[in-house]
């Protein structure tokens, strides 16, 4: 796959505002431990930014899914993780199951003002006792007339703490655990004060992404119609699956250019660095640590451009973009440790951008399907095992 003039073009439009309003303030979102997501999303939004996967009758723009991911690509110049992946959530992770499965009149009352950057949205997956066992989940969903009421809890909630809607994954029914969850949109705010019967218990600190705001919510007999739900009843395990199939794809574009960049500060750096009386980009030793680096994300960019490709093309990549999303993982871990070391004393400092992605990236083997989920479907795509049973 290779990008278009109008791919690039996106890209230039993202990288003047990221430079411009997004930068500048990292620093100081980071400290906050919260950016003003309703400020941002508006500014995107008017820019068409949020919604370029998604269909033109609701403000989207309809274009292909390569589109997404330049999207992703180019908010890797953004100096932390908080914020592109908050970004992310709005566009990748809480809409996709909504704008292909929801009915008309859901898609105008939350998709549309979520493209326009008008509402905030969260995905509400996980949970205390389950996180990738996702078919564990214990949040309930029980009909009182034509509503839901909903109760239980959700953790590790990506824009909880500022989010208008939650596209909630929840059990509606009995039965075998891959079919008795729905999706159903829950709004959480009412005039920017949170509903009755919901609770922010606690925002969660974390060791990074620290501009993100992540809290753990709870439900108590919340009242939401049932014509919020997405889709069937009972089909929301796999509407999830081809919401994760496409986060997993976008944290995969999204560590691209990052990790360009670490690996690019860090040479830069060598240059600059005497030691023993020569450059440290004089000793063998780290040019070949660089080059082997360098050549890795190139392998990175390389497989996950092969996914989007097949993915544009209705193929199922469901393999791919695990495998895209594993090496993603373990790169953002490889690639800022090598060159927070070469930093030496510097590269310990919290200031420091390479230790900033060093903190933010551990969560890329961890969020939206650890490492080790990723393993055990590529082994059941290679017929190497089975699905656990429920």
């Amino acid at each position: 796959m290779q990008y278009s003039h109008e791919h690039l073009e996106l890209q230039k439009t993202l990288q003047r505002f990221i430079a411009d309003e997004i930068n500048p303030q990292v620093d100081e979102w980071e400290a906050a431990e919260i950016f003003p997501a309703h400020q941002v999303f508006k500014r995107l939004g008017d820019l068409g930014l949020l919604g370029l996967t998604k269909p033109q009758e609701y403000g989207g723009a309809g274009l292909d899914w390569s589109y997404a991911m330049a999207m992703a690509e180019a908010l890797g110049h953004i100096e932390c993780g908080g914020v592109p992946m908050a970004i992310g959530v709005q566009t990748d992770m809480a809409t996709p199951a909504l704008a292909r499965f929801g009915s008309d009149a859901l898609r105008r009352e939350f998709l549309a003002p979520a493209i326009a950057g008008d509402l905030v949205a969260c995905v509400g997956v996980s949970e205390p006792e389950a996180g990738s066992d996702v078919a564990a989940i214990r949040s309930r969903a029980r009909k009182d007339g034509g509503d839901y009421l909903i109760t239980g809890q959700k953790m590790w909630i990506t824009n909880s703490l500022q989010a208008d809607w939650m596209c909630m994954l929840v059990n509606t029914g009995e039965g075998p655990v891959h079919r008795n969850k729905s999706l159903v949109i829950v709004p959480l705010r009412e005039r920017g004060k949170l509903r009755p019967g919901i609770e922010v218990a606690r925002k969660i600190r974390k060791i990074g992404m620290n501009s993100s705001d992540t809290g753990l919510i709870h439900f108590d007999e919340v009242r939401v119609p049932q014509h919020y739900r997405i889709g069937e009843e009972g089909q929301g395990f796999v509407y999830q699956m081809q919401q994760f199939q496409e986060e997993r794809l976008w944290a995969a574009a999204n560590c691209l250019q990052s990790l360009t960049n670490c690996i690019a500060w860090t040479v830069e750096w060598a240059q600059q660095r005497k030691i023993f009386g020569a450059r440290l980009a004089d000793q063998q030793w780290v040019q070949f640590k660089m080059a082997e680096l360098k050549t890795e994300v190139a392998a990175l960019r390389a497989l996950t451009y092969q996914a989007c490709d097949l993915y544009v093309q209705g193929q199922d990549v469901l393999e791919l973009a695990s495998m895209a999303k594993l090496k993603a993982g373990r790169l953002n871990r490889v690639v800022p440790d090598t060159c927070l070391q070469f930093w030496g004393g510097m590269g310990y400092t919290w200031e420091n951008k390479v230790s900033r992605m060093f903190r933010d990236g551990r969560l890329v083997s961890i969020g939206g399907g650890a490492d080790e989920v990723m393993l055990a479907i590529i082994a059941r795509t290679m017929g190497l095992a089975k699905r656990p049973p429920h």
